[in-house]
């Protein structure tokens, strides 16, 4: 495989092919229980959990989920935040050799609706803090039962005496009533055995996740992903971190686990190393740097706004965040200035990686510790290969020509959930079309330019918004920067610019104007600005542009509804 572009790039630590444990994605957290009993697996509000009782819970959990009648390729929902019951619930699924289904705890009433209806889940486990939500939005689906887990169920004496009940606004207690349809997380699993349960699963085909896409084209679509698609690509990540020692790594978990990026990164890539997982509810700044600061993290996987957000909290400098060695930043291009701030701060490595839900997720990545190229997202990983082609042709076009990307390996997945058009669509031949244009080089580094939905075409000229952010992050005043195509008659789309200023710093639309003349075509330099004190973002720090194009067109019409007859005259 010497010939492909990038494998002169490989670390020689680091095989060009790799073998794969023909084995159900269960097999990582038995060898690591068997191997180090006694690490803790779990950290979680001063609450410790070893390996051996990790597995032991999620042998709990499966069985908990067979007394009740759950069979092989059932779906069970999973609704919560990083909590030890996230992650035991997520492997005792697969024990039983049911299929998860992540739910973001964030959803409003539609959107769970919608994906219980898709999913066909037969079971959901969530938090009491959001039951009354969740219960009134199963309504009218499959739904058979509701299992309720509380933040307290893994928080040692007395925290767990002392956690507050959820009040509701009106002043009232939520009161859960436990009955046939729901029922209580703690019950269940302290009558619950845990011995061990092993489904009969056929990796390859058998689903272990249908993860549920953003939803950035309508409704969310259903990824179904299999174990071999996320042995392969834990297996992945674990030798492109080759220097981790198992045993001996500490994981910050701030990535939610709902989301793919967070379960593989984080979770899964944690437990195939026997890491001790520091769990965090919710990002928050100052909750971060006081954990880096105390328990000492040596993984950190992050999106770029939760980089950002460290380096700019007023009370940085109290912080030792020395302990970090690895992190990949992805979900979002990371901005040049921000790797190079949080490199000098930790004295780690922060790379840039790219991935979709589509491919359980990574496909690409930075070296770590080898030959980067910055404002890149760096090889293909192992066993995976890449192009770039023109979207009519299909044909593969040179190195420096910017065409869609698409990838092709272990990790992409079986398809979409009972949705073959689409499925099609987006598979061909075993090569999935990732919708990104992008970039190779003669070296075999690959570049993102945009989303090809993202894609402005003002005035004939094809403008993509990921150059024109790079250009507005650069300036000192900007914190973040999320740039948009917006309807223009003579134009037909203009560039508009929604930017986050730092604290205490000024600037005004034509300082900007002027700033990105000198650096931009006069094409792409945006035509208005608009200052926010934040940016809509999902639960991972993804600036959410569909948000952001959505109130656009709302208050368009609104404009164009309050122009009467003789004013348009």
């Amino acid at each position: 495989m010497t010939n492909l572009p990038w494998s002169r790039q490989y670390p020689s630590e680091i095989p060009l092919e790799l073998d794969f444990p023909d084995q159900p994605l269960t097999y990582f957290l038995v060898q690591s229980a068997e191997q180090y009993p006694d690490q803790v697996s779990i950290l979680f509000m001063g609450k410790a959990l070893s390996y051996k009782e990790l597995l032991q819970e999620s042998y709990r959990f499966a069985n908990v989920l067979l007394n009740l009648g759950i069979q092989k390729g059932d779906r069970i929902g999973i609704m919560l935040p990083n909590t030890p019951q996230s992650v035991i619930a997520y492997y005792g699924t697969m024990f039983a050799g049911a299929v998860v289904v992540q739910f973001n705890p964030m959803y409003v009433d539609r959107e769970i609706h919608h994906q219980a209806i898709d999913s066909g889940i037969r079971l959901m486990l969530t938090l009491d803090l959001i039951y009354p939500k969740v219960a009134k939005a199963l309504q009218e689906t499959s739904v058979e039962k509701i299992i309720v887990a509380s933040i307290k169920d893994y928080l040692p004496f007395p925290k767990n005496l002392l956690y507050p009940i959820k009040v509701r606004k009106d002043g009232q207690h939520v009161k859960i009533t436990y009955d046939q349809y729901t029922l209580s997380y703690t019950k269940l699993m302290k009558n619950a055995t845990s011995h061990p349960v092993s489904a009969a699963i056929h990796p390859s085909e058998d689903l272990a996740l249908l993860q549920y896409t953003g939803g950035t084209t309508g409704l969310s679509k259903g990824v179904q992903l299999t174990h071999t698609n996320l042995v392969a690509n834990t297996v992945q990540a674990r030798h492109w971190i080759w220097k981790c020692k198992p045993g001996s790594e500490t994981m910050l978990c701030a990535l939610p686990f709902f989301h793919v990026y967070g379960m593989t990164v984080g979770m899964n890539l944690a437990i195939i190393i026997a890491a001790k997982m520091l769990l965090l509810p919710r990002f928050h700044a100052s909750d971060v740097l006081q954990t880096i600061d105390r328990e000492k993290p040596t993984l950190f996987p992050g999106a770029p706004t939760m980089y950002i957000a460290l380096l700019n909290h007023p009370d940085l400098e109290k912080y030792n965040l020395s302990s970090i060695e690895a992190c990949i930043s992805g979900s979002a291009p990371l901005p040049l200035e921000v790797q190079e701030r949080f490199e000098a701060v930790t004295g780690g490595r922060l790379v840039e990686g790219y991935g979709l839900t589509e491919a359980s997720p990574v496909t690409h990545c930075n070296p770590i510790w080898g030959k980067r190229k910055n404002g890149s997202i760096g090889l293909p990983w192992p066993n995976t290969r890449a192009k770039i082609v023109d979207s009519e042709t299909w044909g593969e076009l040179p190195p420096g020509k910017p065409g869609e990307l698409i990838v092709k390996g272990p990790q992409v997945m079986k398809g979409y959930w009972n949705r073959p058009t689409e499925t099609e669509e987006t598979l061909r031949d075993g090569w999935l079309l990732t919708g990104d244009i992008g970039i190779m080089d003669e070296e075999g580094y690959f570049s993102i330019v945009d989303r090809k939905k993202n894609m402005i075409i003002a005035g004939g000229f094809n403008i993509y918004p990921r150059e024109v952010e790079e250009v507005l992050f650069e300036h000192p005043a900007v914190l973040e920067a999320a740039v948009i195509g917006v309807p223009d008659p003579y134009r037909g789309e203009t560039v508009k610019a929604f930017l986050v200023l730092k604290n205490g710093e000024n600037v005004t639309e034509e300082e900007l104007n002027a700033y990105c003349r000198d650096r931009l075509a006069a094409y792409k330099v945006p035509r208005s600005y608009e200052f926010r004190t934040e940016l809509p973002k999902t639960m991972v720090g993804k600036v959410l542009k569909r948000a952001l194009q959505e109130e656009e067109e709302k208050a368009m019409a609104e404009k164009k509804r309050n122009i009467s007859p003789s004013d348009a005259s």
